[in-house]
């Protein structure tokens, strides 16, 4: 083995042992509620877009499951998450999606139809948490004890992964409606009311998917 080989094993172990580090401290609260048996993270993906539904995700990790580069979705690229995504589904204790589409959206509002896509990804699982890790959220309906934490997709393993599963889900529900609707571009903007969606709907008008209560001012 060369010096330059030996040299690039060793910056890929620092940059492995970085990484280790940085989930350690991601586990910080699943250390600390580490006494629950089943620890689930909850996040959502789909909030602020003007088509499309809402999807949460809710996971649940085995404890010795090792994952590297979790992260808050929004902090990777499509590629790495479509790769974590498939890691997560083959490593995670359990996972539950929840979907609530635009129409349901638009008749209780964006907030309630969140917490409703949250509670059936909970009820998705197949198993039985003991603890919810939400990202900034308390959900009503559930009596299981949760723990609501601002920015948890980027201080929990467990909300980074239901985070990943939430964004890539969405994405690809959106990627498909591109086919059924095409002209509005959902593949690459995901239904969020960029410049090039907003022009696209008061060229073409709604379409199905669109969130009426979202797009008021644009039709």
């Amino acid at each position: 083995m060369n010096k330059r080989e030996e040299e690039k094993i060793r910056r890929q172990q620092e940059k492995l042992s970085k990484e280790r580090e940085r989930l350690k401290a991601m586990r910080a609260y699943e250390e600390e509620y580490g006494m629950y048996g089943n620890i689930c993270g909850i996040d959502e993906a789909g909030r602020g877009p003007f088509a499309g539904p809402v999807v949460a995700g809710a996971v649940i990790l085995s404890k010795d499951a090792e994952i590297l580069y979790l992260n808050d979705s929004k902090k990777l690229s499509e590629k790495k998450r479509e790769q974590l995504y498939e890691e997560i589904m083959e490593k995670a204790a359990a996972v539950g999606v929840g979907i609530v589409g635009p129409e349901r959206i638009d008749e209780i509002n964006i907030l309630q139809a969140t917490y409703e896509a949250m509670r059936t990804a909970v009820s998705n699982l197949g198993i039985e948490p003991e603890i919810l890790l939400n990202d900034a959220v308390t959900i009503p309906g559930i009596d299981i004890r949760q723990v609501p934490i601002v920015k948890g997709d980027a201080k929990s393993v467990s909300i980074a992964a239901a985070s990943i599963v939430a964004k890539v889900t969405r994405d690809r529900i959106m990627v498909r409606y591109e086919e059924e609707f095409p002209g509005y571009g959902f593949a690459s903007h995901k239904g969020y009311g960029t410049a090039a969606h907003r022009e696209s709907i008061k060229k073409m008008g709604a379409c199905p998917i669109h969130r009426r209560t979202f797009i008021k001012n644009y039709i």
